[in-house]
């Protein structure tokens, strides 16, 4: 709209212009030597106009002749320039689908067609990268260098390639470099890798600080990795320097309230200081972010000279923030048991092995302990120790793969910072699935027997006879069995068939059993049996 308006205004003002000229008529009169032409104003003005046309073009034509050939060269260039750009895509598209001998066939396509193109080579290291030319690809990069507008990108590829060759030193000055240059993500995470990597955990927190300023981490992953790196710190310095070792786990543990080791260190050093109130207020904080059996250890232990049953006063307080959790559980079962409190420990079992639970072998061991300390040697020991071989296994700290019992800041396979996590190690897929069967009494009654299998060890513990089969039965078809098997005609005497059922030999007790028990379990199991239930893992229970 607009440029029709000036394209109007043009228009009038050309014609008001024309026709001031025309009512005001006037000659032109021009005398060249003997010659004199005279015209009017309107025609010499059109002559002069048509004379500055001509001029013009043949100043263009002049120009056009003369400057053919650089045309030509720029056609040319264009040409190459459009043939390399299309074997920039065409290696772009070969690097990204794997296609290794394609990408470095355009690679020198392009090369050859865009001679210093950032992008030709970084198409050359690309393929040297995906064929396995590792010399050919560091020399691409180290062409990238010369450049100021492909410094970083060549100083990341050279990184790669010395981490590739595991030259951690190379490594370490490219990634440096580049974090001279710019801040960029990579280069920072490369350095603080290589800083925790050599446990220089004051200049890895520097690092992580740097990092923050430049915004190449959110504040969330800064908190994170400097409460690890102060609990590093905290951790070298508890012995000698306890109180600055104490600000620094309280620094951690406001930055990351979860972080069990710091909340332990301060604590142990709070206990030793003599302020047991305060590290009781800092577990119990740490224990509702996360329980844990080492913050459970140091909580109960803070009083050296409690009595067992202050300890159970003790994990009764803590386990009012997380009543249901296992570890919360397995403390107070562990305080009963130091108490002697049976009926309690076995409450805080309750859930962890009736039921649908599947106890871990840290519980099937506490049940194991309980089971002796009540009854003594008893088959529950012998039923909770068979199935700790092969309960799950309990949570552990795991960085990359390793389980390891204490927490450390860094990978030991990676170098990667607070890689440990506390969590279940990974089970065995096809382990298979153990049917257990409770064993009724504490201990086998004289006349009962045992069950002798192929392979005793695989069994999962105290076995339960069928009750549509006699005792009695099963020893008189296993004496069947046994006698033909044996008998001097028979084929299979020097190869004995697998028998479908397990062969049963009577015994007046168990080998390594007592017998009999004679306590106050044993009259429970009479009660039981008496009102129609029975006895399963130390609980009674009733049909």
């Amino acid at each position: 709209m607009i440029r029709l308006l000036v394209f109007l205004a043009v228009l009038a003002a050309a014609a008001f212009g024309l026709s001031w000229i025309a009512d005001r008529p006037g000659e032109i009169v021009l005398t060249w030597q003997d010659t004199t032409i005279k015209t009017s104003l309107l025609v010499g003005l059109a002559g002069i106009c048509a004379l500055a046309f001509l001029v013009s073009l043949g100043w263009a034509i002049f120009r056009f002749v003369f400057s053919m050939p650089s045309l030509l060269s720029l056609a040319s260039k264009a040409r190459r320039r459009n043939k390399g750009l299309a074997a920039l895509s065409r290696g772009m598209i070969a690097a990204g689908s794997g296609d290794a001998r394609q990408a470095r066939r355009s690679a020198d396509e392009a090369a050859r067609h865009l001679p210093g193109e950032p992008l030709a080579l970084l198409l050359k290291a690309q393929a040297a990268q995906l064929s396995g030319d590792r010399p050919s690809a560091e020399a691409a990069f180290n062409s990238m260098l010369e450049r100021p507008e492909t410094r970083l990108l060549g100083l990341r590829g050279l990184h790669v390639e010395a981490r590739r060759r595991g030259d951690d030193a190379a490594a370490h000055d490219y990634a440096a470099q580049a974090h001279r240059i710019a801040p960029v993500p990579w280069a920072g995470q490369a350095v603080l890798e290589h800083r925790t990597a050599q446990s220089d955990w004051e200049a890895a927190l520097a690092t992580v600080e740097a990092n923050l300023s430049a915004r190449t981490i959110d504040r969330k992953l800064a908190n994170r990795q400097r409460a690890v790196l102060q609990t590093a710190i905290a951790l070298d310095k508890a012995q000698a320097e306890p109180e600055m070792a104490l600000q620094l786990a309280r620094d951690a543990l406001k930055a990351a309230p979860g972080l069990v080791p710091a909340a332990v260190l301060a604590g142990r050093i709070l206990v030793r200081r003599g302020d047991i109130r305060k590290a009781s207020k800092l577990l119990e904080a740490a224990w509702i972010e996360g329980p844990h059996p080492d913050i459970a250890r140091v909580y109960l232990d803070a009083r050296p000279g409690d009595s067992t049953t202050d300890r159970l006063t003790r994990a009764r307080t803590l386990a009012r923030s997380k009543p249901n959790h296992p570890e919360t559980l397995m403390m107070l079962a562990r305080a009963g048991l130091d108490t002697r409190d049976f009926a309690a420990a076995r409450e805080a079992m309750h859930p962890l092995v009736e039921g649908d639970a599947r106890p871990t072998a840290r519980m099937c061991l506490l049940m194991a302990q309980m089971e002796e300390t009540e009854h003594g040697a008893s088959g529950h020991v012998r039923e909770w120790l068979a199935r700790a071989s092969r309960a799950p296994r309990d949570p552990a700290w795991i960085a990359d793969g390793v389980v390891s019992d204490t927490w450390a800041p860094v990978s030991p396979v990676s170098g990667r910072l607070d890689a440990f996590e506390w969590l279940s190690p990974a089970q065995q897929l096809n382990a298979p699935l153990v049917d257990w069967q409770p064993a009724e009494m504490a201990a086998p009654e004289p006349g009962q027997a045992l069950i002798a299998h192929e392979d005793q060890a695989s069994l999962p513990g105290p076995a339960k006879m069928p009750e549509t089969e006699t005792l009695p039965a099963r020893i008189a078809e296993a004496a069947k069995v046994t006698a033909r098997t044996t008998a001097p005609d028979s084929p299979h005497r020097k190869t004995p068939p697998r028998l479908a059922a397990p062969v049963i030999f009577p015994y007046p007790a168990a080998p390594d059993d007592p017998g009999p028990l004679q306590s106050e379990n044993s009259a429970s199991d009479e009660a039981a049996a008496a009102t129609g239930g029975q006895r399963r893992f130390g609980f009674i229970q009733r049909d």
